[in-house]
């Protein structure tokens, strides 16, 4: 089992768009797996390339006993609307309200290169729109209202503490 360390805000990965997967070789497996195992710990409903450093467009899902991974998915359908609280692994703590299509279909392909298709409703759906906006370079933060985005970052900035001081001569 292989649980990658999450890429956490600020890291400039995470604002990438990720190039399409061209290799179907053992190192997509290898990466398909870790992205997997990475998703199966408590609490985690679904990590994309980009969060462990990749920048493919892969991600694995796992919420309400439907798991598995798509490989350069797209967003099929969406349809109606749902608002509810939302975060990310790579923003731990922060949970904040989003809306998002209430029912989304997404699209891919396998390890064999085969189509696949996803459809999903609720938390589901949710978490495919999520995932697919990691791919894009996207934070659920941009998503936010005004006022959620000023909450979003004053947390992101308290949990980072304060700044260090300039070293003695420099300017601040």
């Amino acid at each position: 089992m292989t649980v990658r360390t999450i890429r956490e805000f600020g890291d400039p990965v995470l604002r990438e768009v990720c190039r399409p997967v061209t290799r179907f070789d053992d190192g997509l497996a290898r990466l398909v797996t870790d992205l997997t195992d990475t998703c199966r710990l408590p609490g985690r409903a679904g990590p994309a390339a980009p969060q462990i450093g990749v920048d493919l467009r892969v991600f694995c899902y796992n919420v309400d006993g439907a798991e598995g991974y798509l490989i350069n998915p797209v967003l099929a359908f969406s349809k109606g609307e749902q608002e509810g609280p939302e975060g990310c692994l790579s923003i731990p703590g922060l949970y904040l309200p989003v809306r998002r299509a209430a029912q989304a279909v997404a699209t891919g392909v396998d390890l064999d290169g085969r189509p696949v298709r996803v459809a999903g409703r609720g938390e589901l759906a949710r978490c495919l729109q999520h995932e697919l906006d990691h791919l894009d370079g996207q934070l659920y933060l941009d998503r936010l209202s005004p006022d959620g985005r000023r909450e979003a970052l004053g947390f992101i900035r308290r949990q980072a503490g304060p700044a260090p001081a300039p070293e003695r001569g420099q300017l601040r």
